[in-house]
């Protein structure tokens, strides 16, 4: 054996070990569990895992989320003038699709808005990241939420290509692999996107019924009530029984709300189901009562927050437009 043929046969020992070692934690077992519920081959889910790369950058964002923000600072992200009317005339533009979309689905058209405006300013920022990236890194290398975000990355590698607005590589998102206009993550995608163009496609980056019907439809199937209100404020007196409060379930009725000592400043259904949510204003604490549409919203985005910005956005964005329409009259 010469020299050189030594040095080259111990180089190929010292890589291989080194190709094992740079496959992700647990890669071989989801690729099983792949193939063996879609039929797709080892060998191309493989090459699209080897290809994602994990992102620090990701895990960075994940640990500090907006909500994390009191609700004066977090309020001031969305509720932005330009935000508003950016909104309205996202409406305006687009008010007959909105409109037929929202009666077939029994949603008001303006929280479809207001989704889409909370979540990627009506499209203009849909993500910066890979979404395989994305879900890979919060997979397979985060463990405070690793078994939800590897649920989203299986759901991903088994969507079939007529749900997917491309090749799975090629997808960008949010730094949490949501994706498209209204940033779903895959297994709404699985669940909830719906084809409204009837292309035989779901495509939530691009076509703009998809879009919307994919919206109106989540909000549907969790439980949306046409015509229900969303939020309201409470007064609270000075011996207001002290309330705790996990989420925004609907469980007690305007009624005892206000026998605790939390008032209505609007006339309101006492026998309605609500919750009572508190954020802390810039000034003082602001008391909400919270009704089954909201609890829908939080079904989107689990904080009260992300709800509450959402309904105070889609009131803005209908208030609005019914000025210019008087203003045009």
């Amino acid at each position: 054996m010469t020299r050189t043929t030594f040095f080259v046969l111990a180089a190929l020992c010292f890589a291989a070990p080194a190709a094992a070692w740079a496959e992700h934690p647990g890669q071989a077992q989801l690729v099983s569990e792949v193939a063996h519920d879609t039929g797709k081959t080892p060998a191309a889910l493989n090459a699209l895992l080897d290809n994602a790369q994990r992102q620090q950058t990701i895990i960075d964002a994940m640990n500090r989320p907006a909500e994390a923000k009191p609700w004066s600072d977090y309020r001031q992200i969305f509720m932005t003038q330009a935000r508003i009317d950016a909104g309205v005339a996202f409406y305006r533009d687009h008010q007959a699709l909105l409109e037929k979309i929202g009666a077939k689905y029994g949603v008001a058209p303006q929280y479809i808005v207001a989704i889409l405006g909370v979540e990627t300013f009506y499209g203009r920022n849909t993500g910066k990241y890979k979404v395989l990236d994305a879900l890979v890194t919060l997979g397979l290398y985060y463990p405070p939420r690793a078994a939800f975000f590897r649920s989203e990355l299986k759901t991903l590698l088994e969507l079939p290509d007529s749900q997917l607005a491309g090749p799975v590589d090629t997808l960008n998102g949010s730094y949490a692999g949501a994706q498209g206009w209204g940033q779903f993550m895959p297994s709404s995608i699985r669940d909830f996107a719906v084809d409204e163009d009837g292309d035989g496609r779901i495509d939530l980056q691009n076509s703009l019924p998809d879009i919307l019907g994919s919206v109106a439809n989540y909000f549907a199937k969790h439980g949306w009530v046409a015509g229900a209100p969303v939020a309201a404020r409470a007064q609270p007196d000075a011996a207001a029984k002290q309330l705790t409060v996990k989420d925004s379930t609907p469980q007690w009725t305007i009624e005892q709300l206000e026998a605790w000592g939390y008032a209505p400043v609007q006339h309101l259904d006492p026998g309605a189901m609500s919750s009572l949510q508190t954020f802390q204003g810039a000034n003082t604490k602001e008391y909400w009562y919270t009704f089954q549409n909201f609890y829908v919203i939080t079904r989107y985005n689990r904080s009260p927050m992300y709800a509450m910005a959402v309904h105070q956005l889609a009131q803005a964005i209908v208030d609005g437009v019914n000025d210019q329409e008087k203003a045009a009259r």
